[in-house]
């Protein structure tokens, strides 16, 4: 054999060994990764959300309650008699009550204003927030809490306003008015 033919040989037995140990170490490195995947682990985790519920509803008489929820739809208050006839000194009474409705989820502020700028000249209303759905003057009387604000805390667990409007001698005869009293309420929580 000649001196090339021995040199190509043992370059082509070195090219065969390069190859051969290339081709282990792929299998080595596949099996690398095979083990080191074997090794690896994840854990995920997800929130799911949905909003709550919040709503306030109104009764004129303490039981039977519904949504007013404009001034367009506002509750016609039961006043007592002579309502309709106030003369100088008249004093009349009307109560309201004010709750959660009743697929709330959360509690409610709720603050309470009066628009007056319709009213019969020579009348004042006033208001008291009661314990229950009666409204007199011995009701109005025996409480003291004349606030405008209030919480709603618990379902089925109304508020009661009881309103008093009073005439004074200034009040002219035949006329005709009306006051409106916005209950705004803002959720405060779950309850």
């Amino acid at each position: 054999m000649t001196e090339s033919e021995a040199i190509g040989g043992a370059k082509k037995r070195g090219w065969t060994k390069a190859r051969a140990i290339l081709a282990g170490g792929l299998v080595l490195g596949v099996g690398a990764a095979i083990t080191l995947a074997a090794w690896n682990d994840g854990e995920f985790a997800k929130g799911i959300f949905s909003s709550g519920k919040f709503g306030i509803e109104g009764s004129i008489d303490g039981t039977n309650f519904s949504e007013h929820p404009d001034a367009a739809s506002a509750a016609t208050l039961n006043f007592q008699v002579g309502a309709d006839k106030l003369a100088p000194s008249d004093t009349v009474y009307a109560g309201f009550a004010v709750r959660l409705k009743s697929d709330s989820t959360n509690q409610a502020a709720v603050v309470m204003t009066q628009n007056a700028t319709s009213a019969i000249p020579g009348t004042t209303a006033t208001h008291k927030i009661t314990t229950s759905a009666t409204c007199n003057q011995a009701a109005f009387d025996a409480s003291t809490d004349s606030g405008t604000s209030f919480n709603l805390t618990a379902l089925n667990s109304p508020v009661f306003v009881c309103f008093k409007v009073t005439a004074d001698n200034t009040l002219q005869q035949g006329q005709s008015g009306s006051i409106i009293w916005d209950f705004a309420a803002t959720s405060t929580g779950a309850l």
